[in-house]
């Protein structure tokens, strides 16, 4: 039986330093940066006091104030790009059947602004208690549950299908998307609206990765502070951010005449099952899921053109994924360019891998790789070609993009031109 394969017809990102896929894009191909001294709270007490935020706001971007007051910053973050997503599409999902519709939102972190900031309410600035529900926002339940992501999707978009979170740490944004275009593959739907939001600027997580100093302390230069591969790197830049994808079966893409960015030809999972937050220096989980995920999309190690690279700027991720990459690709990773924009726009947690994705379908739609910012001294164990400063034009056919997660999660995906042939 011949599989079905799936397109991307529609694409939306929200990002620090750009607030649409066009913006975005320009941000990103020119090499600037995003990241800033954190502004949404008084970061002095804590050892990062830098971040990538968005200056977004709901209400210039079509939500209405009851959306507003319901919704945490990521559920926003999420109901506006996939709105979004499938106006670029150009579907008329009401020419679909309801239930043949589905929603898959990944998130890290879930409502982690909506909660502290009412935590903050309820406990009168952390001085009670025994919180005082009476000054809790009317809808703090939505906060709770992770859950409430998809239904505001699937209620934005009008879907009746399958509506479901994935929530795999860093690596959600990839399998939220992944988990899609299984759904459409096997025939369970017709459209998946998938993709992946978080809001984690807050207290709270900054404490959190504080504690196990996983993000950086450079505060003189916040736009240089994001130096994956760099041998003067020291953390990751916590970031925020969203994007979302129309997922169509290709053929009945094609047939409609829709816009194709790209097909998702191939994704994998795995988990190393050795640390919370450590990871082995040879890469090999990351590298099988490499290896699963070329095999689905039937392509060998030579066929890749580019490497998005999970590049978080922490010295054990930087050095597992180039061992990852080799080990993997071969001696095709030595010719093969790799670059990360979390130079530019720093780290969304479970919102970065769909973000990931877009700038992946994107360096595939101008030809262009997208560079690693900041990357002035590489680290001699990190040898690959990963594209410091500037961006390279060169064809792109095929990108894989990869995740890596606390908690051990690996995850890839291969995108391919449409145009190109299967085996």
């Amino acid at each position: 039986m011949t599989q079905r394969r799936v397109a991307i017809t529609g694409l939306e990102v929200l990002a620090p330093g750009g607030l649409g896929r066009k913006e975005f894009w320009q941000l990103i191909s020119e090499g600037r940066t995003a990241t800033r001294g954190i502004t949404f709270f008084d970061p002095a007490p804590f050892r990062s006091k830098v971040a990538a935020e968005a200056d977004f706001c709901g209400l210039e971007h079509g939500l209405s104030p009851q959306e507003v007051r319901r919704m945490d910053r990521a559920a926003q973050f999420a109901v506006v790009t996939a709105r979004s997503a499938v106006q670029d599409s150009g579907a008329e999902l009401d020419a679909f059947a309801r239930h043949r519709i589905g929603v898959v939102v990944g998130s890290a972190v879930g409502a982690t602004m909506g909660l502290d900031n009412e935590y903050r309410v309820v406990s009168d600035g952390g001085r009670l208690d025994l919180v005082d529900h009476r000054y809790a926002v009317p809808h703090l339940y939505n906060y709770l549950v992770p859950s409430s992501f998809a239904a505001e999707v699937a209620w934005a978009v009008g879907a009746e299908g399958p509506a479901t979170v994935v929530s795999t740490g860093c690596t959600s944004g990839i399998d939220a998307v992944g988990y899609a275009v299984e759904l459409v593959r096997e025939g369970s739907v017709d459209v998946m609206v998938a993709g992946a939001s978080d809001a984690p600027i807050s207290p709270i997580t900054m404490a959190c990765f504080d504690a196990i100093k996983a993000t950086t302390p450079r505060h003189d230069a916040p736009e240089r502070a994001s130096r994956p591969f760099d041998s003067t790197r020291n953390g990751f830049v916590l970031g925020e951010g969203a994007a979302f994808f129309v997922l169509e079966e290709l053929e009945s893409a094609r047939r409609r005449g829709a816009h194709i960015y790209a097909e998702i030809a191939g994704y994998a999972t795995r988990s190393n099952a050795y640390h919370m937050t450590g990871l082995r220096r040879d890469g090999a989980e990351m590298a099988e899921a490499i290896r699963l995920a070329l095999a689905e999309a039937r392509m060998n190690p030579e066929q890749v053109d580019y490497i998005n690279a999970h590049g978080s700027g922490t010295k054990q991720n930087d050095r597992h994924e180039t061992a990852a990459f080799k080990r993997a690709l071969g001696a095709h990773a030595h010719r093969t360019p790799v670059s990360s924009i979390k130079s530019m726009v720093g780290h969304s947690l479970g919102a970065i891998g769909s973000i990931e994705i877009a700038a992946s379908a994107l360096a595939m739609e101008y030809d262009v790789v997208p560079p690693t910012a900041n990357l002035h001294t590489p680290d001699p164990e990190c040898d690959l070609d990963y594209v410091p400063l500037t961006a390279r034009d060169q064809r792109v056919d095929s990108v894989l993009t990869v995740g890596s997660g606390f908690g051990g999660f690996q995850s890839a995906m291969v995108l391919t031109s449409a145009q190109r042939s299967t085996v």
